[in-house]
């Protein structure tokens, strides 16, 4: 599921912004139907989204506009397929639900069939993510770049803002910055959207610390792939000149 909201802070109308002759939403849903996902549902409020994605033929279920993140606009389109409240999408039985940001056209196939093949290899996995190794200085700085430490079997530790571990002598071997895609068991998609949110999670302003401070873990795989996602104009630019320098086509 892909949730997609109109309003954005620093960038309002993300989602249909031109990405060399089509729109962010679309970039973003004809990537990840080349993976192995059985279904792709854009989930949004808005309907100037919802048009764009019926027009290039795309699914796409209308949500309430009263979310605070996109998990719990997960949750309410779950809800509507359970009780086939939209009859124009059927999707089968689904058991994992991967969570993609809307602001990423670049996503790769190969990272989300990573946290596919993560739940089926583990049946006891509730939530799972991915993280790519940092090489820069500057990204270990910078409180825009999410860092996370795991233990040994691949498990969050912690997310922060700030650098992780702290480089008392500094290793860039260390250090990964977190990449905001999420897998989750369906029946923990309801479980994380109606918890309530925590201290940590409000001191850094990192959805994924609730689940942490409820005593719930979360698998982080690595990727040797790394989004550029979008929140400002110079961010939409940079990925375009990295789309036409590429000659990356849909």
């Amino acid at each position: 599921m892909i949730p997609a909201r109109y309003f954005s802070t620093r960038l309002e109308g993300k989602p249909l912004k031109n990405i060399e002759g089509h729109s962010m939403i679309e970039w973003v849903y004809k990537r990840a139907i080349k993976s192995k996902l059985d279904s792709v549902i854009v989930a949004t409020d808005d309907i100037r989204i919802y048009n764009e994605v019926i027009r290039f033929g795309g699914k796409v279920i209308l949500t309430s506009s009263n979310h605070e993140n996109g998990t719990s606009r997960i949750a309410e389109v779950c809800e509507k397929l359970e009780n086939c409240q939209n009859t124009d999408i059927e999707v089968d039985n689904h058991e994992v639900i991967i969570n993609i940001q809307g602001d990423e056209p670049l996503i790769e196939a190969e990272m989300i069939n990573l946290l596919i093949e993560a739940f089926k290899n583990e049946e006891s996995l509730l939530m799972g993510t991915l993280k790519h190794k940092i090489t820069k200085m500057e990204e270990i700085e910078n409180p825009n770049c999410v860092k996370v430490v795991t233990d040994k079997n691949d498990y969050a530790l912690y997310f922060s803002r700030s650098p992780i571990p702290y480089p008392r002598t500094l290793n860039l071997e260390n250090y990964y910055k977190h990449v905001g895609i999420y897998g989750y068991k369906k029946e923990f998609v309801k479980k994380y959207s109606e918890m309530i949110s925590t201290p940590l999670e409000e001191s850094e302003s990192l959805e994924q610390l609730r689940v942490l401070e409820n005593g719930f873990e979360i698998k982080v795989l690595e990727t040797p792939s790394s989004i550029q996602g979008i929140d400002t104009q110079e961010d939409l630019e940079k990925v375009i000149e990295y789309i036409k320098r590429n000659n990356i086509t849909l």
